[in-house]
């Protein structure tokens, strides 16, 4: 049997294995807007924690991640940087969004901003901005799981035909089990992303190099800069290093799907998470090796795109047995589908229940669910369509986070800033996005070197402050309700 064959038939077996846990996880549960989207608020420890950290680590980790490693080198660590500040923020409103999230029937984060602002135009601009940031977050784990298929098959499977089947067995089960398909098949996809990268990572350091030490020290000798932020031969700059920390840091419990799963479980439950998920950021380190361990091994101009390093390593660089290639495209499919099927979710979620429903108000609990299902397929389709571009895994990431960090200030400032107001709420949101679509499509440098979501993101609190400050505030009994929680 030729061996793209069994790496096939491995990477197989793994796509059916989450399909089915995925439907299983659906069965003989109440049809209701709450089961669909929260599932039920009653998700227990393990559940809760592979949900978030398989939405988390996605594509980026196994493709984008190594890519960074073997291209721009030192700034790939950004993402270490910004993990710790995040769950710090995130300590700080997840408990809050489990325990109010239950108690005002909330489930998505344009439900906690109608309530806190009293507004119904301000979550709708920001599902609309949220989808467009959603489709380029898809776009990564759709081009992830392309790449992935079409090298480890040996191009036997187009990149259109490996996105299309991985990624329609995502949209099956989430539109058939909502969020509990999704963190069930999380469980088993995050288990096996962590045993994949560790053994890949560790192995191909030894083999090629000895041991960490020995990689970064050949590396430094034949690329100095390579390992630096700043300074000669560096692929980064500090201020571009440092915004972008701060970027992802406030940014990174905005994306509404990473929101909404504080109302998946008790506040005890989501307290426990955060406490333990930190760990979960070791499962990078070995994953940044399998990049470093090509800098001194592999020629830019063997791939087409730094993206690619992973199989490249594995096909040309090393001898490894087709089966193991398989367990190894398994675990990366499992990175890219474990956020696929939780952004996919979020953004069916988020359209109906903060866009639709705005306009429609009065739809039967039945209609509200099948127009997310409908939503979720819709918005698969449209990502799919747009997967094929030139740019970096890591790239679609940044891109999608510059828009969603503004969301941060009315996010934050529901629960605490007692003088904020829908309409400082609405004017830094909206000035906010307009100069990040500035820097981003009109004038693509900014002052400093600094990141275009930091410099939106500080037009966006500006506004926001001077314009709750000028307009009449809430009443204190409402504002209570969020701030005393």
């Amino acid at each position: 049997m030729q061996s793209w064959v069994i790496v096939l038939s491995v990477m197989g077996i793994y796509l059916v294995l989450a399909l089915a846990l995925g439907l299983l996880a659906g069965r003989k549960r109440a049809f209701s807007v709450e089961e669909f989207v929260v599932g039920g608020r009653r998700f227990g420890l393990i559940l809760t924690l592979f949900l978030i950290s398989g939405t988390w680590f996605s594509a980026f980790a196994f493709l984008g991640a190594p890519g960074w490693a073997f291209s721009r080198g030192a700034a790939v660590f950004y993402t270490l940087g910004y993990l710790a500040p995040a769950c710090v923020l995130w300590w700080a409103i997840g408990p809050k969004t489990a325990r109010i999230g239950k108690k005002m029937n909330l489930v998505t984060q344009g439900d906690l901003l109608r309530e806190r602002y009293q507004d119904k135009l301000l979550p709708a601009l920001v599902a609309i901005v949220a989808t467009f940031a959603f489709i380029q977050y898809i776009c990564v784990q759709l081009k992830g799981t392309a790449y992935l298929i079409n090298v480890f098959t040996e191009g036997h499977v187009p990149m259109w035909a490996g996105a299309l089947i991985a990624y329609g067995i995502v949209v099956i089960y989430v539109v058939s089990s909502g969020v509990r398909g999704a963190a069930w098949s999380d469980v088993l996809q995050g288990a096996l992303m962590v045993m994949v990268a560790w053994a890949l990572g560790l192995y191909i350091v030894y083999h090629l190099y000895s041991s960490p030490a020995a990689m970064f020290r050949e590396i430094h000798a034949a690329y100095p800069g390579h390992l630096l932020i700043g300074g000669p031969g560096s692929r980064m700059g500090p201020a571009t290093f440092s915004t972008l920390i701060i970027l992802c840091s406030i940014g990174a419990m905005m994306w509404p799907h990473i929101f909404m799963k504080g109302y998946v479980a008790e506040e005890r439950t989501i307290k426990k998470t955060i406490l333990v998920f930190p760990i979960f950021g070791i499962f990078l380190v070995p994953i940044f090796f399998i990049g470093f361990a090509g800098v001194t091994r592999v020629a830019p101009s063997e791939l087409a795109a730094a993206d690619q390093i992973l199989p490249h390593m594995i096909y040309s660089v090393l001898s490894v047995p087709p089966i193991v290639v398989g367990l190894v495209g398994a675990g990366a499919l499992a990175a890219s589908m474990s956020s696929a099927d939780a952004i996919t979710h979020g953004a069916g979620s988020v359209v109906i229940q903060d866009i639709v429903r705005a306009i429609k108000p009065n739809m039967s609990e039945r209609a509200v669910v099948w127009s997310m299902r409908m939503a979720v397929l819709i918005i698969g389709i449209i990502a799919y369509a747009l997967t094929f571009g030139v740019q970096t895994l890591v790239g679609l990431l940044i891109g999608g986070y510059n828009f969603i960090a503004q969301i941060a200030p009315s996010g934050y400032g529901a629960y605490y800033w007692r003088r904020a107001t829908r309409q400082g709420a609405i004017s830094g949101f909206v000035l906010g996005t307009a100069v990040a679509v500035f820097y981003t499509f009109v004038k693509v440098s900014t002052p400093f070197g600094m990141n275009l979501g930091v410099l939106a993101l500080i037009a966006n609190v500006v506004m926001f402050v001077v314009v709750s400050l000028l307009t009449k505030p809430q009443p204190k009994e409402h504002v209570e309700r969020f701030i005393g929680a």
